[in-house]
């Protein structure tokens, strides 16, 4: 297939044969020239005492050929765009509004020099040389019009043509405008310090594409771009918004800009079946838009029949999306928001005005005439070029269509973009002119150049809507509010546009004002744009290899981790006083663990038997109080039997100390409590074995160890080795005693409330003296087991420390091995049997005897070998 550039060259060529083939060939040149003639240059001029450039696109398409007569290159641009054309309408407009207001300019007019560059860059900067220069060849540093004074420049439309444009013009000092351009690379002051713009750049475009994918949770989408330096540009800053934004790009696929809806695009098939294979259901559009490209997308519509297009502000801007209804429907994109709106009376007042018979010589509005009304021109040659491109017959109109029967040229959301440039630029100006004027005649002449001083102005402007004002930031942008909308085909294909504002610097809940949108599938539900499932709460993101940021696995959260949110990198820990609940995805109290009065079993057994055991030892002392004056009571050392009894009802009574919640205090006794107690219960019985062992030494004749008989040899006894323990004790305190402690690592989700004994010396320092007390209780008693005497207690003091022993040497490991209250039980448990052993086994034989056998509590039966 022929490329349509050059179709359109063959067809003006034969259509120039066709029109002069009975001509003689010196006349073909002649037609040749005529032909071009038909396609002169868009130019126009109203003089004025200062005098505003303009460079618009309205043409969508150009083409250079070489002039038959001197070999010049001609330009012929094509396809004018409505909505391009009305914004030359605006500026016309508002220069026409102006000039009727004199108290803005009082005895000055504004009036412009505007060429159309048909979107081309070449094209621009031919029209810039030629509105510096003054004349119909542009001459680079001259000027033939020396009293023109030019202030400054509007334009352009695409970053393709400014960006030339401001180049030009940073050369020579003039201040630009454009209403379109949105090049990053334009925010260089250093490069173009007199440039400004109606519009932000791609960089707050791709922000606010980023921002909206981030508030749909759309993180995995294609990206169609088309084949120019804009498209490469934009994918190139996508690209980074979505990296550091955790959004991957699925896929991304270049649409050829030079095939178009006459030409036929042999990668169209490879764009489909890439298309059909993507799995997200979201695709974002990026590159400069043209209405070839648009309607290129209704070659795609069967393949993007369920695909979301989020598309950039250029697209809803020029309002390409009613030239592929069906594949944009449903879409969304950004707009910047109308800051007014140019529907007034007046407006379309002076909109109805714009008519052929009224601007004869006005080019663009007669090819508006012929491409949408087939009105035939009055040059025979355009007439064959339109009867050969277009599927359509031109006719002689009567005069009665108007301008705002074209469609979309009268679009109710048309932005006043080119207005607002020559607005502010007009308002600049005028500052600067009431500025320079209080200047002496001589600094007027010598500073009446506007271009030198504009920039200044445009920098501190502050332009008011509504009584908002708004600036130009330090970058040149003009800092405005943007729209984001959503199209809809209604019924015989009406298109139906819902715009809402969209403000990324919002709460997620509050950025879409309202967030009624209608999509693709006709359903309520947001489409689906994600290559894994979303991670519920509870879980995080686990990565696959060899695979996007974007795909990925969930793992549950590790122990003591929670994620309360969707789609978390990573788990966050709970508190130390918290941690997760079932679910992972909520931190709550831990759970408390001590052995309680009355919520555990164990401690409420261990509480009765404690109480029940402390009975049983008043029952005993109660026996022995009354039969105080009995022989078996007074033979082994009455007040050592009181004192035992004693200290076993306080080891009884130590259990409430290890029961409920520990603290400080309670930490200290428990302890303390229970060594004390315990040492001067073995004190007292290796007195007591002490005292059988003088006693059988003093029965011999003539023995020395008469003397030692007495209470106090065995008071002694029980004072030195409880003294010895009570020291050891006060040591312990003194230095580190025990204390409440919170073991949040032993068990999971559990708080161990328990108690430190603070110094590990000491503990094992009260523990290990009180048995080296029971040892050589054991041992003396052991050794006087066998010993004469009817009532020799000896042996129930081997069996009951024999029993003492093995309670708390067993106890030792089993109270390393275990953790939290399973370690109090151990405690609790070694106190209890081992007092119960002294109990039983020193004093149940004697009551036996007193209640049960009192004819051998007689005194006739101290002397005796063995009970009768």
């Amino acid at each position: 297939m022929v490329p349509y550039k050059l179709k359109l060259l063959n067809c003006i060529m034969l259509m120039c044969m066709g029109a002069c083939k009975s001509e003689v060939q010196s006349k073909h040149s002649a037609c040749h020239l005529e032909m071009m003639k038909s396609f002169e240059e868009y130019e126009y001029i109203q003089e004025g005492d200062i005098m505003i450039g303009g460079v618009l696109t309205v043409n969508s398409y150009v083409k250079f050929l070489k002039h038959p007569e001197d070999n010049s290159i001609r330009i012929l641009c094509m396809e004018a765009v409505p909505e391009y054309y009305r914004q030359f309408i605006d500026f016309r407009y508002f220069i026409e509004q102006t000039n009727n207001n004199t108290a803005l300019f009082p005895n000055l007019t504004l009036g412009y020099h505007i060429y159309d560059s048909c979107g081309d860059p070449r094209k621009a900067v031919r029209s810039v040389l030629q509105i510096l220069s003054g004349t119909r060849e542009p001459v680079p540093n001259y000027s033939c019009v020396g009293k023109r004074n030019i202030a400054g420049f509007i334009g352009d439309l695409t970053s393709e043509t400014t960006v030339p444009i401001a180049q030009i013009l940073t050369l020579y000092g003039y201040s630009q405008i454009s209403y379109g351009a949105t090049d990053p690379l334009l925010r260089d002051r250093a490069a173009f310090p007199y440039f400004f713009r109606t519009v932000q750049s791609d960089h707050h475009h791709c922000y606010l594409l980023t921002e909206l994918l981030k508030h749909f949770g759309w993180t995995w989408v294609g990206v169609i771009r088309l084949d120019d330096d804009a498209g490469d540009r934009e994918f190139q800053l996508l690209t980074k918004y979505f990296s550091n934004n955790g959004i991957c790009i699925e896929f991304s696929t270049k649409i050829n800009i030079k095939a178009n809806k006459y030409s036929s695009d042999p990668h169209i098939a490879k764009h489909k079946e890439q298309l059909q294979k993507s799995t997200t259901s979201v695709i974002v559009l990026c590159g400069t838009v043209s209405i070839a490209i648009a309607e290129k997308f209704s070659l795609l519509k069967d393949v993007l029949r369920e695909k979301t297009l989020i598309l950039a502000t250029n697209w809803a801007a020029n309002h390409m999306m009613y030239y592929a209804i069906e594949v944009f429907n449903g879409s969304l994109g950004f707009m910047q928001r109308l800051l007014y709106s140019l529907n007034g009376p007046k407006v379309k007042a002076f909109l109805a005005s714009i008519h052929p018979s009224k601007y004869p010589k006005d080019k663009l509005l007669e090819d508006l005439w012929m491409q949408h009304h087939l009105c035939s021109s009055s040059n025979e040659y355009k007439n064959k070029i339109y009867d050969y491109l277009y599927p359509y017959s031109l006719h002689n109109c009567s005069g009665e269509q108007h301008i705002q029967d074209i469609w979309n040229i009268d679009n109710a959301l048309h932005s006043p973009r080119v207005h607002l440039a020559v607005n502010v630029l007009s308002h600049a100006i005028h500052k600067m002119h009431m500025s320079l004027s209080k200047l002496s005649p001589k600094q007027n002449k010598r500073l009446y150049s506007y271009r030198y001083q504009l920039h200044h102005y445009l920098k501190v402007l502050q332009y008011e809507v509504e009584g908002v004002p708004y600036t130009f930031d330090e970058a040149g942008e003009f800092k405005s509010q943007y729209w984001m909308y959503n199209y809809m085909i209604e019924a015989e294909e009406n298109v139906k546009v819902q715009y809402f504002e969209f403000n990324p610097l919002a709460p997620s809940e509050q950025k879409l004002i309202p967030a009624d949108i209608k999509w693709k599938t006709g359903q309520c539900r947001i489409p689906r744009a994600q290559c894994s499932d979303t991670c519920p709460t509870g879980f995080r993101k686990a990565s696959k290899p060899g695979t996007q940021s974007c795909c990925y696995g969930c793992a549950q959260c590790s122990e003591g981790e929670i994620s309360n949110v969707t789609e978390r990198e990573n788990c966050t820990r709970c508190p130390d006083m918290e941690w997760p609940n079932e679910k992972r995805n909520q931190c709550v109290a831990r759970t408390e663990e001590f052995l309680s009065y009355n919520d555990d079993v164990i401690s409420i057994c261990l509480l009765s038997l404690s109480v029940v055991l402390y009975l049983c030892t008043v029952l005993i002392t109660t026996c022995f109080i009354t039969y105080r004056d009995s022989p078996i009571v007074r033979a082994n050392n009455r007040s050592l039997s009181f004192l035992l009894l004693v200290s076993i009802k306080l080891s009884f009574l130590s259990v409430f100390l290890f029961l409920g919640r520990p603290v400080d205090i309670t930490c200290m006794l428990r302890i303390i409590t229970f060594g004390i107690t315990f040492s001067i219960a073995v004190s007292s019985l290796l007195a007591k074995t002490i005292m059988v062992c003088v006693a059988f030494k003093a029965t011999k004749p003539g023995s020395s160890w008469r003397k030692w008989l007495g209470v106090k040899l065995s008071n002694s006894v029980v004072l030195f080795c409880s003294s010895i323990q009570i020291i050891i004790c006060m040591t312990w305190l003194a230095i580190s005693p025990p204390f409440q402690e919170l073991d949040i690592h032993t068990s999971p989700g559990t708080i161990i409330i328990q108690c430190n004994e603070g110094s590990a010396i000491g503990f094992y320092s009260v523990i290990g003296y009180m048995g080296l007390l029971a040892a050589v209780s054991f041992v003396l008693a052991f050794l006087a087991r066998s010993l004469p005497d009817s009532f020799n207690e000896a042996k129930y003091i081997t069996f009951s420390m024999l029993l003492f022993c093995s309670v708390w040497i067993t106890m030792i490991p089993a109270y390393l091995s275990t953790k939290g209250k399973n370690t109090v039980c151990v405690e609790i448990f070694a106190i209890l049997t081992s007092s119960a052993g002294l109990l039983f086994c020193i004093f149940l034989p004697k009551c036996y005897t007193i209640l049960l056998r009192p004819e051998i509590n007689m005194k006739s039966n101290l002397l005796g070998n063995k009970y009768k």
